[in-house]
């Protein structure tokens, strides 16, 4: 258990450090917790160190220093985030890389298929509780940052908004946009549209907007730190955030405050409930009913539903959220195609939304999308800003 466990604290020892030594309260760098260049660079040390080879000292010290220089890109790649220099903490990847060799003297080493078999484990580890913890990853791979963030960038006009653009969309940084327009006078539905981002073309933009006209109230654009659905579902959802006594961080959600306040609750969506895992989380965070379709169900059908919610009794109030689909990807693999069919079930769905909510104008209605395109063609995916989505607000 020693081989296993004491590489990874060695390895967590040089990961960490450099990053809580430039930690600010509110800091909001992602960080893995292991470095995966150095994880493997220690136990081919601890192979190497037990081995036989003739030039044993000279690649013991190449493989030391090729891990200082993992430690030293990685430093970099935090310090570029916040504008630092570089300076004295040069000396901190000597530091702990040097405490890492000294923690695992005791230890014995795998054999080359042990290493490979274990690095492999890591490996895919990391991707599968990506899914599960999307903002703490498992693995840090600081050569494949430091090179995506110093290689020119084909792509920067997708990520950078130029300041009339934030100004004339109304650009907000955060990743929640709900809390803000939620009416408790009154039923509300938030719609979360999916795989609708912004598209760089503006005149496009303007149509899918022009939908909503004659209900249209407020209209913007903010920022998704995930471009997940599960993510995005739980974000637009959260109310409030805070630390207790004990400093234990707890939340609570829009449909717990409103069921409290005498709301019926309601979640929607058309297909079953172990899509995204939502029969883990939806009844948690205060819903008391959730609507799921055995198999994939039309936007229509479900906004059906929908109206029929509002239209039980005047005097009940709702809080009611929907994820539609009718958009989801896989569409095409031909970019013209998907473009094509994109756009049809798009404005399908937004006329859906907007038809809805002119049937209910005393409802307030809150839609935004999911994220981007991210699993449509890549030729696609450039024609929208990333991990900007719009919101729009209705009645």
């Amino acid at each position: 258990m020693k081989r296993i466990i004491y590489p990874l604290i060695a390895t967590s020892l040089i990961s960490i450090t450099p990053f809580l030594s430039t930690f600010e309260r509110g800091q909001d760098i992602v960080h893995g917790l292991l470095v995966y260049s150095i994880l493997t660079l220690l136990l081919l040390f601890l192979f190497v160190r037990d081995s036989r080879l003739r030039i044993k000292v000279p690649l013991l010290f190449v493989l030391f220093m090729v891990m200082v220089l993992a430690g030293v890109v990685d430093l970099q790649n935090i310090l570029s985030y916040k504008g630092w220099s570089m300076g004295w903490r040069v000396i901190i990847p000597f530091i702990t890389c040097g405490m890492a060799i000294l923690l695992l003297r005791p230890i014995e080493s795998f054999p080359l298929k042990g290493i490979s078999f274990f690095l492999f484990v890591v490996f895919f580890s990391h991707f599968y509780l990506m899914l599960l913890f999307p903002s703490q990853p498992m693995l840090e791979f600081p050569v494949v940052r430091w090179l995506t963030r110093t290689a020119p960038n084909p792509n920067w006009s997708r990520n950078n908004l130029t300041q009339n653009f934030r100004e004339t969309n109304n650009a907000t940084d955060s990743v929640s946009v709900t809390r803000y327009y939620v009416d408790t006078s009154r039923s509300n539905v938030v719609i979360l549209v999916e795989s609708w981002g912004i598209p760089m073309d503006s005149t496009m933009y303007a149509k899918e907007l022009a939908v909503f006209d004659g209900v249209l109230r407020e209209r913007g654009i903010h920022f998704r730190m995930y471009s997940r659905t599960r993510t995005a579902e739980r974000e637009d959802l959260l109310d409030s955030a805070w630390r207790d006594s004990t400093r234990r961080r707890d939340s609570l959600f829009m449909p717990n405050r409103f069921a409290a306040l005498g709301y019926k609750t309601s979640f929607l969506f058309g297909g079953d409930s172990t899509i995204q895992w939502r029969y883990k989380y939806i009844c948690n965070i205060g819903f008391q009913n959730a609507i799921w379709t055995d198999s994939a169900t039309a936007d229509v059908e479900m906004a059906a539903k929908i109206d029929f919610l509002l239209n039980q009794s005047d005097s009940v109030r709702h809080f009611i959220a929907w994820t539609t689909r009718d958009t989801r990807f896989p569409i095409s693999d031909d970019p013209a195609e998907c473009e094509k069919l994109y756009y049809e079930r798009l404005f399908g769905t937004l006329r859906i939304i907007a038809d809805l909510a002119k049937k209910h104008p005393n409802v307030r209605f809150i839609v935004q999308g999911d994220h981007e395109p991210i699993l449509s063609p890549l030729e696609f995916q450039r024609k929208f800003y990333r991990r900007w989505v719009p919101f729009v607000v209705l009645n």
